[in-house]
Formats: C-alpha cells, structure tokens, sequence
C-alpha cells in the first residue's frame, strides 16, 4: 500500500478519484445534486479561488482505494490546510482513511499549516471518522432547494412587486460570465462583506480584490459552467449595493448552483436580497429554459438569508454537513479507532 502525490491533469487518475466520490456521494447523501465529472476536474486543478493544492492518493494490489485534497489558502487563512479525503465506500474501515489523514497531517505541517478543517455528511461515515479522529465539530451548514417551476407566475409577481417598493432607488442590472471591468472592485468588496456570515471562528476575513474575482472566473470558464450574475446598483450614487451569482454546467443544466448572495452593510434593510433572487429568476427563464432546480447552502444559524429562500419555496435537499477541524501536529497520533 502506497500514497503517491499525483497531478490533476493526470486523467486516468482524476477519473478514478471522480468515480470514488461519486460512489461516496451515493452512499452518503443519494439525493443530493450531482457533480459534473468536468466542474471536479476542474476543482481539482484549481479549486474555487485559484489556491495552491496537493493531490495524493492510496493504491494497493486492488487498485485506487481513496485519496485526498489538501487545499492551502495563500491570500489568507495560511493557518488552514483544508481538506478532502475520499474511501470508496466499499473499502471503508480497513484503514485507509487514517493512512491518508496521518499523511495529509504530515503534509499540512510541512506547509506551515496549524489546523486541518474540512466538512462530512451529519450522521454518516464521515462524521464518525471525524470523531473517531478526535476533530472538534464546527457549524452546520442546510442544503435546500427550489422547483422552479412550483413558484407561479402571479407569485413571483407578487414577490417582485414589494421587494421593489422596499427597494426603491435601486436598479437591477445583469450579465453573463466574466465581471465588466467597471464593476470589478465593486464586486470584490460585495464577496468581502461574506465575512458577515455565520463561520467558524478559525476562519480569518478573506481577502478578496480584483485578482481573486478574475481567479474564480478562470475555474469557471475551466469548469465549463456559465454564470449569470445580477446586481443590485444604487441610482444615486451608482455604487453596486449587491449581487447574486448563479452557476449552471453543461452536463446537468436542470440544475443552478448558488454560488453567492450578499448585500453591502451600507445598502441593507431594502430587501435587496429578495429583490436580486427574483430578478435572477427572472433572468434565468429567458437564458437557462432547461434548469428546474436550484440548490443553496446556508449555515443554520444564517436566518435572513434562509427565510429569503423559503419565501421563494426552498426545501430541505439531501443531508446536512458539519465543519470539522483537527490540530495537524496531532495527526500522527491518531490510531486505529479512526479508521475509515
């Protein structure tokens, strides 16, 4: 049995990785939404924000039996290593989890790294390799989703029409795919104000500039996934109050991923937050004719931005997932009850 590091380019072995999280996906959470084999390659290579990674993964004489991504922030959070390890689900319990959680360990302190978090399914095995590991949980975030063709038209009117008299004085503008130039400071600062969110308190404020922005929009144009964007912009001053961000791939366009929805400190009270996911509606039923559903993710204690989404129709989708953080220097104790 042996742990090699491996490149993400290398197919052969991102598709064995793919097959056993697919596998995984099954197993624990069945009726979640699918990942695009292209949108986890793509991961792979670059993650969500462009941050340096490691890949590794643990093969013996039966083949590829699970592996690992050890993401290391580099504008911030350099404390962090964040981690995703994978045991197909028909090889769990016989160790190789803890062979490549000790290993991740290892790699995590040679990268100047305190702390392993990462995040597994509530009441999976996951969760009880977490706490077998001796992990500290963190919080929850509730996956849900909408039909969209459950929502009326006489609804959504509805909707639109009091989120706009709350919203007087902002205008709504839209595109698809990259940030205009003119509004790429703006929507760096919009992703700054995420930090307002419920999050872990090992979680330091990101940094998010223009570089960043044009970062995440190469993992998507890499991904192949189009994302549609609406904003909120202030008719006196101009400035951009918001934003919602919606991605589609080309493997299952039925679905929409929320990838962001935020409203600057200074903008909120308005409902703008109502007024943006309706005008993405909106939006969609003329570009995305195919999508039926949208999936989000909030922390369950976020509970303006839940109540947002259950007045559009959003129901709870598949299983819960909890943070999880273990110091790294602790890694290489960790005995066979962590087995996984």
């Amino acid at each position: 049995m042996g742990i090699e590091r491996f490149a993400a380019e290398d197919e052969r072995r991102a598709d064995a990785c793919f097959e056993i999280s697919r596998a995984c996906r099954a197993a624990d959470d069945p009726d979640g939404p699918p990942m695009e084999r292209r949108v986890f390659a793509g991961w792979l290579k670059t993650g969500w924000v462009g941050d340096p990674r490691e890949t590794w993964l643990l093969e013996d004489d039966g083949g590829i039996e699970g592996w690992y991504l050890l993401e290391l922030p580099a504008r911030d959070n350099r404390h962090l290593g964040i981690l995703h390890i994978a045991v197909h689900p028909d090889r769990r319990r016989r160790g190789f989890g803890t062979a490549l959680l000790r290993h991740a360990g290892g790699r995590a302190v040679a990268n100047g790294r305190d702390l392993l978090t990462g995040y597994a399914f509530t009441g999976g095995a996951g969760e009880a390799f977490a706490r077998a590991a001796g992990a500290a949980g963190g919080q929850t975030e509730v996956q849900r989703a909408m039909d969209i063709d459950a929502i009326s038209a006489e609804r959504l009117a509805g909707l639109r029409a009091a989120a706009e008299r709350g919203s007087a004085g902002y205008s709504m503008v839209g595109w698809t795919g990259p940030t205009p130039e003119e509004y790429l400071d703006q929507v760096a600062a919009i992703n700054r104000t995420l930090y307002d969110a419920p999050h872990d308190p090992s979680v330091q404020e990101p940094v998010w500039d223009a570089e960043r922005v044009r970062a995440t929009e190469r993992r998507q144009r890499l991904q192949d996934v189009r994302a549609h964007t609406v904003a909120a912009r202030h008719d006196t001053s101009g400035e951009l109050a918001g934003l919602t961000l919606i991605e589609v791939g080309q493997e299952y366009p039925e679905w929409g991923f929320q990838a962001l929805t935020a409203v600057s400190r200074d903008h909120r009270g308005h409902r703008l937050g109502l007024r943006l996911k309706v005008a993405m509606l909106e939006r969609l039923a003329r570009q995305e004719p195919r999508m039926k559903r949208i999936v989000t993710s909030n922390a369950e204690t976020n509970e303006h931005m839940i109540s947002v989404n259950e007045t559009l129709g959003y129901y709870l989708l598949g299983k819960t997932a909890r943070s999880w953080e273990l110091p790294a220097i602790h890694v290489k104790g960790i005995r066979g009850a962590a087995q996984s």
